[in-house]
């Protein structure tokens, strides 16, 4: 196939590959299915989801990256190359350029793991670009003017903070707290006060169906099944959206203090900026009920979630693809 471009949002719990003028053409699961015995790949993406915290043990179900960035480089690398196909198909004509999004709080040696997986996974080039910068663009705020724009991309592994102003993050920060995180909070609660052991799954359905940021007046209410810590039996327990939140409040806490500390650290005219537009949140973890109002109460800074939060990593490696000339100045690393 002609595809000379393509743009991965590499996330810790979900893949997007993005291919211009066709969009979003790929969006799975982060995980790999592989043999105990020889490590071989059996399974990837969703499929490979399904077997999580289900599998014999001759297998192992895995997420190769851990707070966005690669704990597993082989794994990562025959991850990308299953994407690559996926998107692009099995008889490629050329290698294509790719645009990968990665954490701002990123190592060189870490941006370095991802440029070279990508290019052993076929790419002709492999740019990095910061996920900030991405979800700015994706999210449609005109970043290369010379005015404040803050934006709040919480993702599986990571959530990224930052204020840019021409092209450039000016204030950021990076905290390794994000939605696997409060999926976490919801199994350890479980576990504490109903004595309730969950997979990760379970306690990720909870958090999509019932779970909110802060408490609420109509409650919502949900079955949860799970293994009983004392018994060892199976037991369903009933929890609601106020318990949820009681749950989660400490990751978001931290996702909290995190975003006090970029607008501490923000120039005050870029700081005026941010009062009178106010923040954007993107990323998987926008999608959490009344996120917004939290970051508003705490922060008195208006707060606004942008159209398909999921998406908009993986719409601007597209854009910047499209327009390299322009956005030059966020391009991280090239090889």
């Amino acid at each position: 196939m002609f595809i000379r471009k393509i743009g991965i949002d590499l996330g810790t719990t979900n893949t997007l590959v993005f291919i211009p003028k066709r969009g979003v053409v790929v969006n799975e699961p982060s995980v790999v299915a592989v043999s105990a015995h020889d490590k071989s790949v059996m399974a990837v993406g969703a499929e490979a989801k399904e077997m999580l915290g289900r599998t014999p043990d001759a297998i192992i179900a895995l997420r190769p990256l851990k707070e966005g960035v690669i704990a597993d480089y082989k794994i990562t690398e025959a991850m990308i190359s299953y994407f690559l196909t996926k998107g692009c198909g099995r008889i490629r004509f050329f290698k294509p350029e790719m645009m990968i999004s990665v954490p701002a709080g990123i190592t060189s040696t870490e941006r370095r793991a991802v440029v070279d997986a990508a290019m052993q996974a076929g790419a002709k080039a492999a740019y990095v670009v910061k996920e900030p910068v991405l979800a700015a663009i994706g999210a449609g705020i005109p970043i290369n003017e010379a005015s404040g724009n803050m934006i709040i991309n919480i993702g599986g592994g990571t959530s990224e903070i930052a204020v840019i102003s021409l092209g450039g993050i000016v204030a950021w920060s990076s905290v390794r707290v994000a939605g696997n995180k409060i999926d976490e909070a919801i199994t350890e609660y479980m576990h504490k006060v109903h004595n309730l052991e969950i997979g990760e799954r379970t306690a990720e359905n909870v958090k999509i169906t019932i779970g909110s940021a802060v408490p609420v007046k109509d409650e919502e209410e949900i079955d949860v099944r799970g293994r009983d810590i004392v018994t060892g039996l199976p037991r369903t327990v009933n929890i609601s959206t106020n318990e949820v939140a009681d749950a989660i409040a400490e990751p978001l806490k931290e996702i909290v203090r995190a975003v006090k500390s970029v607008l501490q650290d923000t120039p005050p005219e870029l700081a005026a900026d941010i009062m009178h537009k106010g923040m954007v949140l993107s990323g998987g973890g926008a999608l959490l009920r009344n996120i917004d109002q939290l970051l508003f109460k705490v922060t008195g800074v208006a707060c606004t979630k942008a159209n398909d939060p999921l998406l908009c990593v993986a719409r601007g490696t597209g854009i910047v693809l499209e327009n390299l000339d322009v956005y030059k100045r966020s391009v991280m690393s090239k090889k």
